[in-house]
């Protein structure tokens, strides 16, 4: 491994200090990304850890990914983190985009399968002259030395993991290909979390593992989301927010509130940090800050 990648994230949070880091997508227009700025220069004076910039379904906004992660890099104090996926991408298109990051100074990459352009539901269906997994993609970007690279790690499992024990096993063998952290999908049960930090280890392996949060705002939005990348919203959760069903005022602050007090929990079982997926927002995130006494 080059020195070019500098410190890498798994080295930070293997450091036990608490990281923070947050998440947004490439806008899909310029209102969108005056806001997407916004919300930037809003949480930066928080200094994350990191902020990552997601890719969307089908490889459908890498141009805007790549231009998106190298104005952080220039512009900002933040360590931003690109998106990469498998779909629609031959090897060698996958080579030109990793160059593209370099150029850009961009050094971190999360590495992922990725969803078809029908959904993360939809039937798996390889490039040709491409990648079929989330592996093969650790392996090319970590063996290149200018790269440090996370994953995805899935609490309640991946739609198409067999088990959680078959799902164990695959994090496991992405961190023994090179992956040297993971950053979770949103769940809502902390024992979720804290049972595949433990499967994991079980397996000997000591990767720092981020869980990812995601307050509810809109119970039916988060479920049809849930839904798609089978995550469970728990019955006692859904009873809390429906509760005030008809007043969203009141639905977003309860959100904020089970948000905070998994995140208390999640801190408090030894959770290394917490990844908020923003949607390029920050009232929702600085919300749960206060909640948890986070300050600049």
């Amino acid at each position: 491994m080059t020195t070019g990648a500098g410190r890498s994230l798994g080295e930070i949070l293997r450091e036990g200090g608490r990281s923070f880091s947050f998440e947004f997508f490439p806008p899909k227009d310029e209102a969108g990304e005056a806001q997407l700025w916004d919300a930037i220069r809003a949480l930066e004076p928080y200094q994350p850890t990191f902020v990552s910039v997601t890719y969307g379904a089908g490889g459908s906004t890498r141009d805007k990914t790549v231009a998106i992660t190298g104005r952080i890099a220039r512009e900002t104090s933040l360590v931003p983190m690109a998106h990469l996926t498998c779909v629609g991408h031959t090897r060698e298109e996958i080579e030109g985009i990793l160059d593209s990051y370099v150029a850009e100074g961009v050094s971190h990459v999360m590495a992922l399968r990725g969803d078809p352009q029908e959904g993360p539901r939809a039937e798996w269906t390889p490039t040709d002259g491409g990648l079929d997994y989330a592996i093969d993609l650790v392996e090319l970007a970590s063996r290149r030395g200018d790269f440090r690279v996370g994953v995805a790690a899935f609490p309640e499992g991946h739609p198409s993991a067999a088990s959680l024990d078959a799902d164990a096993d695959v994090l496991v063998a992405k961190a023994r290909a090179g992956a040297e952290f993971a950053v979770t999908q949103m769940f809502f049960r902390a024992q979720d979390y804290f049972d595949l930090v433990g499967r994991v280890r079980d397996r000997g392996v000591d990767m720092p593992i981020l869980p990812g949060i995601m307050p509810i705002l809109n119970l039916a939005a988060i479920r049809r989301q849930g839904e798609l990348i089978g995550t469970n919203v728990p019955q006692d959760v859904v009873d809390r927010i429906a509760a005030f069903d008809g007043d969203p005022a009141a639905v977003r602050a309860e959100g904020i509130k089970v948000a905070a007090e998994l995140c208390d929990e999640l801190l408090a079982g030894g959770a290394p940090g917490l990844h908020f997926y923003t949607l390029n927002r920050s009232k929702a995130t600085l919300e749960i800050f206060e909640a948890l006494q986070i300050t600049v």
